[in-house]
């Protein structure tokens, strides 16, 4: 049920979307170079490219056409072969290639509530969405790796209170995650339920306990080590605060007067009617 009201939230601020100009930023991280693509949706959908020495891994693809035609400009650029597609938390403009997925993911994106949404925006966004993906899906094991032009991807489980994808380190030094770390408030989407703040919280302390130096996400981009450590120590405090406040008004006035300049305060009151309901 949870991943029901979370997937309907999700469609329901998409129909809202401007599309905007995405933009790239590189990172030179031990025997890769990463590049991120920032949408600049209301989103904050973002792709990844890790370029090894001879060839490129893609990672969640862009959903829409205009930001699928310029990222696939930027890749040619590059020069380099695609050696694979990785298929995450986002289904994206994959087209026919095969793409490598965790487990039940691609079962998962094609069935029920989520291939409900993927629908639903065919339906909002007609031409400006890419067709959606008709590949094989190759799904690697929670707690395996594979190794692509030297890089080695191990496929963790994702935190419980999500879709059932995977924190996937990549070569040790970055974790892609679904949302990655912010130094800003939580929202409605992020935590449908009470339990949803203990079981991110593990998810954090588990892509912590990796030792990356970044961390990336379907949303947000990159982040670095300290804004994991800042979201980590924002959950526990949100813990502290539901046992402390009886009713949601309560709540969102604590959580603000603890972090008066934070961004994000708008959304407060939606996401403690999750955590109060």
């Amino acid at each position: 049920m949870k991943k029901k009201v979370i997937l309907a939230a999700i469609a329901a601020l998409f129909t809202l979307t401007a599309f905007a100009q995405g933009k790239f930023e590189t990172r030179k991280v031990g025997n890769f170079t990463l590049h991120v693509y920032n949408s600049g949706d209301v989103m904050a959908d973002a792709s990844y490219i890790v370029e090894g020495k001879k060839g490129l891994v893609i990672l969640e693809e862009p959903l829409f056409k205009a930001n699928a035609s310029a990222f696939d400009t930027y890749v040619k650029k590059l020069k380099k072969p695609v050696e694979a597609r990785i298929t995450n938390y986002h289904e994206g403009a994959t087209g026919s290639h095969v793409v490598i997925q965790p487990e039940g993911m691609h079962k998962f994106m094609h069935e029920g509530v989520y291939d409900a949404m993927m629908k639903g925006f065919q339906q909002s966004f007609g031409d400006k969405m890419a067709e959606r993906p008709t590949g094989k899906a190759k799904e690697v094991a929670f707690g395996k790796s594979v190794t692509i032009d030297g890089v080695v991807y191990r496929f963790d489980k994702g935190p419980d209170n999500d879709f059932p994808a995977a924190q996937i380190l990549i070569g040790k030094q970055v974790v892609l995650m679904h949302w990655a770390p912010a130094k800003a408030h939580m929202n409605n989407l992020q935590l449908a339920n009470r339990e949803a703040v203990a079981q991110a919280l593990k998810g954090l302390k588990a892509a912590k306990a990796t030792g990356a130096r970044f961390f990336i996400g379907g949303h947000g981009g990159l982040s670095t080590v300290d804004a994991l450590d800042f979201r980590i120590q924002y959950l526990e405090k949100m813990e502290t605060l539901l046992r402390e406040n009886g009713d949601a008004s309560a709540f969102v006035a604590a959580l603000k007067k603890a972090y008066p300049d934070l961004t994000g305060a708008e959304g407060l009151e939606a996401l403690a009617k999750n955590l109060y309901q």
